[in-house]
């Protein structure tokens, strides 16, 4: 039962849609309908400004590593650790407060990735920044750091739970992101002089 009340109460936190909450509070235009109409981080920036986006990022790094650490505070068993960060995850993509319409998931899935470990969340961000620096595309720095997070879950957590849950959670952001994987083919994905910040 409470492994069971711990992943629901995962699903319910990330339903919680930190973008619209933000917008609503500081009198900004909806981010599903304004922008690339994703509520994300990214999109409250374009429409918001760096304070709001800076609010909707913690927001939804929270909603992922708290339930995540919780749940690996609480010496729950892998598998119920990782059905908890997905369901936080599935929650913001599909928020039950939200009409199931949420974001890309990419700072959720960071947030995941800190509650199972510092060692793990920290190298990720890395490959983030790191990609940003170089190729200064938000998306793709995203992508290329969801890509190798299976990897680095592997390295430091080398249960096969997690690193499934992991494989799960890149491979739905790559089908989320997969408009910007068309804009970037075609060199159309916009750089990250004109937008910041993971999506």
């Amino acid at each position: 039962m409470t492994d069971l009340l711990l992943i629901a109460a995962a699903y319910l936190l990330g339903s919680i849609s930190s973008a619209i909450l933000v917008c609503r509070i500081m009198g900004l235009p909806d981010p599903r309908s304004e922008g690339s109409n994703n509520p994300g981080a990214t999109n409250v920036l374009r429409i918001g400004g760096k304070k709001a986006a800076f609010l909707t990022l913690t927001g939804d790094m929270l909603k992922g590593f708290l339930p995540t650490l919780t749940a690996g505070l609480l010496g729950v068993d892998p598998l119920v650790l990782a059905a908890v960060g997905l369901a936080a995850f599935l929650g913001h993509l599909y928020p039950l407060f939200f009409g199931f319409k949420g974001g890309k998931g990419v700072a959720t899935a960071m947030g995941i990735q800190f509650g199972l470990g510092w060692q793990i969340g920290g190298m990720v961000a890395a490959i983030w920044l790191i990609m940003a620096r170089l190729v200064k595309i938000s998306s793709l720095s995203a992508l290329v750091a969801m890509a190798l997070a299976p990897l680095v879950v592997w390295w430091f957590q080398p249960a096969p739970e997690p690193i499934a849950m992991q494989l799960i959670i890149s491979l739905i952001l790559f089908w989320r992101h997969r408009s910007n994987i068309h804009n970037l083919v075609s060199g159309e994905e916009g750089r990250i002089n004109q937008e910041q910040g993971p999506e």
